[in-house]
């Protein structure tokens, strides 16, 4: 009897596989009716290596039972719980905002909806990046009190947010009016430069003579985009603090952004009643020691909400060492990219590997790719810029061309909003995981297959099962 029932395990299994190996490309998120009226328990959506299928619902119907069969068991407890998640996105650099701007007012319209509304059509992001002044993804380096060579504005003066006002801003308006509760966070890749010791937009180190200033700088810097009804939830006090080759770019030892925030942004913040995140570090997994000797000093400790980090050198695992260590300090994941030399089906397993499932696995509390959009030339960017950056989406005019970082973060923000709780799931050699209950109690399950071949598994919550196949290399999100 066992027997029997093992074999129609596998012919049920077997056709799942071929149900989701149908090209039922959607390029949007759109969802394809059931092919039946029976009621599935679980739906899921599918995103294969080869780009045969593309966020697109599948015609498969799962219903929980109890059949035995020999496949291994991903087990989701929802009683066991751990961060709250704030949300997934990108970073909205200046070049994104510019080439979106280019579009045509309808095509614009509908793209913006699609990213940040919260209906089936659109994959709800819910979480953004920005530059505070220009990243090396601007078409020119500029900071918000640019003076001439050899004058300062210790006063500030002279401070504005004009330089984004056309373009960054202005979407951002209308991004808030699709999503008001969306969570920003914001960095600088540079101070002004005339209060750098190198006088130079690549490179250098803020002087101490304008800790004070600079303090100021980041106040008035929330204080407008607040008037302009942008409101900034968190900053970090530098982009990549320990890189020096970017334009633009600022080094900033640990210890120095330990002093920074202890004696001039913290005390700045609190005077001006702002209560904006302070967040420290914002790069590599290599250095988990950086943000570790911040948090060691209790004058800045006091001030820091947590921690930003970055994939580039290092292993995602070491943010736990972080919270390890300060478990009431937060963790967040701010980017990561992917170039034009890389392929769909190679970034589509790593990234939702890493940055999606292995920071919320190691306690981060989001998960950000790059650039949101750039033109079909990578661009713009700035004189020493990255110029193989390629973005969630590829503008030209009105076309738009969803790239692999668009699935990459979809696969996780369509189902996964804001307020929603990380919940325990086992992995297996080959599939990795990370599950979720959202505020209306929705169970989330999101599956990346690094086999070479298809795996058949059981998801299992509370005594039941269902058994289902993902595709080589594949990722699929789970909803019940």
């Amino acid at each position: 009897m066992r027997t029997v029932i093992a074999c129609t395990v596998y012919i049920i299994s077997i056709l799942t596989l071929f149900s989701c190996s149908r090209d039922n490309n959607s390029g949007n998120g759109g969802t394809t009716p059931p092919v039946t009226s029976q009621a599935s328990d679980v739906s899921y959506w599918l995103t294969k290596g080869d780009q045969t299928v593309l966020l697109q619902k599948q015609n498969v119907h799962l219903l929980f039972g109890t059949n035995v069969n020999s496949y291994p068991f991903i087990d989701v407890d929802s009683t066991q719980t751990f961060q709250t998640v704030d949300g997934f996105g990108f970073t909205l650099t200046g070049g994104s905002a510019y080439v979106i701007n280019q579009m045509e007012a309808g095509s614009k319209s509908s793209l913006l909806k699609e990213l940040f509304g919260n209906d089936s059509l659109s994959i709800g992001i819910s979480y953004l990046r920005l530059s505070i002044g220009s990243s090396d993804l601007n078409a020119s380096v500029f900071s918000y009190d640019d003076m001439p060579s050899g004058q300062t504005d210790t006063d500030l003066i002279h401070f504005s947010l004009a330089p984004d006002s056309i373009d960054l801003i202005s979407l951002l308006k209308q991004i808030v009016a699709i999503n008001p509760s969306i969570k920003i966070i914001a960095t600088p890749w540079s101070a002004p430069i005339w209060m750098k010791d190198n006088n130079n937009s690549v490179a250098g180190s803020l002087l101490a003579a304008y800790n004070n200033v600079y303090a100021q700088y980041f106040v008035k810097y929330i204080q407008q985009m607040k008037l302009n009804g942008i409101t900034i939830d968190a900053i970090t006090p530098q982009n990549e603090p320990l890189n020096p080759n970017n334009n633009p770019s600022m080094v900033m030892q640990a210890a120095d952004e330990a002093s920074f925030i202890k004696n001039y942004l913290g005390p700045a913040f609190q005077s001006a009643g702002i209560t904006t995140k302070i967040i420290v570090y914002d790069h590599n997994c290599d250095k988990p020691d950086y943000p570790e000797t911040i948090l060691s000093d209790a004058g800045a400790n006091a001030f820091v909400n947590g921690s930003a980090f970055h994939l580039y050198a290092g292993d995602i695992s070491a943010i736990s060492q972080v919270h390890n260590l300060y478990p009431g300090k937060q963790l967040y994941f701010t980017e990561q990219y992917t170039a034009s030399t890389g392929n769909f089906a190679g970034d589509l397993q790593w990234h939702v590997k890493n940055v999606i499932i292995g920071s919320i696995r190691n306690w981060s509390r989001n998960a950000l790719e790059w650039n949101l959009a750039n033109d079909a030339s990578y661009g713009p960017h700035t004189v020493g810029g990255c110029t193989t950056c390629k973005g969630g989406l590829t503008i030209s005019g009105s076309s738009v061309t969803r790239n692999v970082g668009y699935y990459i973060i979809a696969h996780a923000s369509k189902f996964v909003p804001a307020g929603s709780m990380r919940i325990s799931s086992t992995v297996t050699n080959f599939l990795q995981t990370a599950a979720f209950i959202t505020l209306s109690g929705k169970k989330v399950l999101i599956v990346e297959n690094d086999d070479q071949a298809p795996d058949i598994f059981n998801l299992r919550f509370n005594g039941k099962w269902v058994t289902t196949t993902i595709p080589a290399g594949a990722v699929c999100t789970y909803v019940w």
